[in-house]
């Protein structure tokens, strides 16, 4: 195991990052491409005032009309984007890990905090699953990737509230965490978390169209 883990937190954690930034950079050029193929007069109107003002509207809690229509499931939402960006950067053992392995330090979250936000990306996991499995209609359009990208993002979650809480031999769960880490973050380029990069474009995108050619607001 501790070979494992070595290999784990050092080859394989590079490889999982080379994977991430390649494919999103291979991503964001294969999608620009078929925009400009599909829909080449959209770079005349995209426009820098109507796309900040549409992200704006789409950043604010209850911004927009979509955010107020459900107003428990849009809570959890922006809890659970705002903990799964957050805790990660600052946590502490990850930041000694980048000091130790790479000389990079900076600033981290108290523990306590970082732990009570991993908790709430694990709540807000359980409640999107609860979400596909109980209500009708969003189940209806879930599909087995749908369960299977909920899975990557709670995996890395759950397994590391589990190491820092001393839950199971410490070395196995550390080292499933960091391997369920690495899954995710090959998985983001490849599956619907890659709105994580394309959401910001695609509201850019929408925003300059119905600013600049509709007249109308998107929100």
């Amino acid at each position: 195991m501790r070979e494992l883990y070595e290999f784990a937190v050092g080859p394989l954690a590079w490889g999982a990052f080379a994977v991430f930034f390649l494919g999103s950079i291979a991503r964001l050029v294969a999608m620009y491409s078929l925009a400009k193929k599909k829909d080449a007069p959209f770079l005349s109107y995209m426009s820098w005032r109507y796309g900040l003002r549409s992200i704006g509207h789409w950043l604010v809690p209850f911004g927009s009309l979509g955010w107020k229509e459900n107003p428990a499931l849009t809570v959890v939402t922006f809890i659970f984007h705002i903990c799964l960006i957050v805790t990660p950067i600052f946590l502490l053992a990850h930041v000694v890990l980048l000091d130790l392995y790479h000389g990079i330090e900076y600033p981290t979250l108290p523990e306590a905090v970082t732990d009570v936000m991993t908790m709430l990306v694990v709540a807000a996991c359980i409640f999107f699953a609860a979400r596909r499995f109980f209500n009708r209609t969003v189940r209806y359009v879930t599909s087995t990737q749908d369960w299977i990208v909920l899975a990557v993002v709670f995996l890395p979650f759950a397994t590391g509230l589990l190491a820092y809480h001393q839950v199971g031999p410490p070395l196995t769960m550390a080292t499933l965490h960091i391997l369920s880490a690495e899954l995710m973050l090959v998985a983001i380029p490849f599956t619907r978390l890659s709105h994580m990069i394309f959401g910001l474009f695609t509201r850019a995108y929408m925003g300059s169209e119905f600013g600049g050619v509709r007249h109308a607001k998107d929100w």
